[in-house]
């Protein structure tokens, strides 16, 4: 790892010494997929990565600079969108809730923790599907999955743009905010109450009044 990107990503777990985790990432669900979209990039200022998707048999990808009107003439069926800013990264995925609901959040660790949170999943009796080199999906028991990364050279890229923008609260309105909040308290072994799960220098609040499984999307402040 090049010493700058480990020092940056080394910084960012310094300025709060009981972080062990670091909240980047959010993935959701919604029917209104342009929508959504345009709200990180219009009104929160997030620049587009990609758009992923296939055009007939082949996957693709066309970055910023080309029109929903171009893809439609191309014949692309949207997959995904990923969007950036600072140190947060969101994608939107086209699915059947007008509101976005989330489908996994996504966290940094250091790789002794990495490998301590596998094997807690596994006491839990929590899901895990992994993708050697890529990703790392554990399925909580509370309706949503949880994204798990080592130390690697693009998160270290990623979180050292935290001065320019971090993820600082995650709200989302869950059938049942404390179960929801307990599930992620267990697999990462983190402090919370009341529906509140603390992340490091971020928190994820869980609210009364949203739905059963996936939780929906109510709010986000950024620092």
């Amino acid at each position: 790892m090049p010493e700058a990107q480990g020092s940056a990503r080394f910084g960012l777990f310094l300025h709060n010494p009981n972080a062990r985790v670091v909240l980047f990432h959010y993935h959701l669900v919604t029917s209104d997929v342009r929508e959504v979209e345009a709200r990180y990039l219009a009104k929160l200022g997030f620049r587009l990565v990609a758009r992923y998707g296939r055009v007939g048999e082949d996957q693709v990808h066309f970055e910023a600079g080309v029109s929903w009107e171009e893809l439609e003439g191309k014949g692309f069926r949207h997959r995904l969108s990923e969007l950036e800013r600072g140190a947060v990264n969101v994608v939107v995925q086209p699915g059947q809730w007008k509101l976005p609901r989330v489908d996994h959040v996504g966290v940094a660790l250091d790789d002794d923790e990495f490998q301590e949170v596998l094997e807690r999943a596994t006491e839990l009796r929590f899901r895990v599907q992994e993708y050697p080199g890529r990703r790392t999906f554990i399925a909580t028991d509370a309706g949503y999955r949880v994204e798990v990364h080592p130390q690697r050279d693009w998160i270290d890229e990623l979180l050292a743009n935290a001065d320019a923008l971090r993820l600082s609260e995650l709200q989302l309105k869950a059938d049942d905010p404390v179960a929801k909040a307990d599930a992620l308290m267990r697999l990462l072994e983190v402090y919370g109450e009341n529906g509140e799960v603390e992340l490091g220098d971020a928190v994820v609040r869980f609210v009364e009044g949203g739905p059963r499984g996936r939780p929906e999307l109510y709010g986000e402040l950024f620092g």
